[in-house]
């Protein structure tokens, strides 16, 4: 595993080296993901997957106040359009890469798992969250769109009316809540995270046929693929929200602590002229 990273650590799990620890190391900055975190987090899943002494990876965060806050706000209000396609381009090709990988990929997750931290968590195989754990999809408070994967999967995972109560109010989940709604496999004490992910690898790894374990996955990939059909649409509309003033009036505000200045609803349709 390489030691090269700054906003990564890789690692092999302390009892069992067939297992590797990928964790987000960025928690001053609540490990959001800017274009640094996701090229480190897509070449140590790509390594852990052509690793032949690696059988699975369990996917975490050296914090346990946060697991990922989502996308890094400070970048994506300085794109343009250019830029944001290729943030969002990184982004999916990273959480593609877990979709792919022939071996198990369990995340473990602790705090915060929101935005594109739980389109992040919806790449990986299962999602094992401990009692503290949150999720959700906050983006429409700071006037970002949510289409990392949040709006193409959502409704597929929880069902469309939960996946519309995540996204256009932006409420966050318990984790008990968020098992109840199957965004997450199980809930465990906050310090049995990693372990309890870990086990779940080792008991795939040791008792399941690796042949149909990837053929499996590839086949459940199918409704992914569904699910993000039109993806290269929704990076291109997502882009221009990113290089909207609107977005970079919200995303200064959070940034800055500050009150939002409401914008009016308005309509889709010409006013009447009546």
């Amino acid at each position: 595993m390489s030691d090269a990273y700054e906003k990564v650590v890789a690692r092999r799990d302390d009892d069992d080296g067939r297992i590797a620890h990928v964790d987000l190391d960025a928690p001053a900055q609540r490990n959001v993901l800017d274009l640094e975190l996701l090229s480190e987090l897509l070449d140590a899943i790509r390594r852990a997957d052509a690793d032949p002494d690696v059988q699975g990876v369990v996917l975490g965060s050296t914090s346990d106040d946060v697991f990922c806050a989502g996308g890094s706000l400070h970048e994506l209000k300085d794109l343009d359009v250019e830029r944001g396609n290729q943030f969002l381009t990184a982004y999916i090709e990273t959480v593609d890469a877990m979709w792919q990988s022939g071996k198990p990929v369990v995340a473990a997750v602790s705090g915060d798992c929101v935005a594109g931290g739980n389109e992040l968590v919806l790449g990986c195989d299962l999602v094992v969250a401990g009692d503290s754990a949150r999720f959700g999809q906050p983006e429409v408070g700071v006037g970002s769109t949510a289409a990392g994967g949040g709006v193409q999967m959502l409704p597929l995972v929880v069902g469309m009316q939960r996946a519309r109560d995540l996204l256009l109010t932006g409420r966050l989940l318990s984790a008990e809540e968020a098992a109840e709604w199957g965004l997450v496999a199980r809930v465990v004490d906050d310090d049995r995270v990693a372990d309890e992910a870990a086990d779940v690898v080792r008991t795939i790894v040791d008792e399941k046929s690796p042949q149909a374990y990837r053929v499996i996955k590839s086949m459940l990939k199918r409704w992914n693929n569904l699910a993000m059909l039109n993806r290269e649409v929704d990076r291109e509309l997502t882009a221009a929200v990113w290089a909207s003033e609107e977005f970079t009036e919200r995303a200064n505000a959070f940034l800055d602590r500050e009150p939002y200045e409401p914008r009016s609803f308005s309509g889709v349709f010409p006013p009447s002229d009546d």
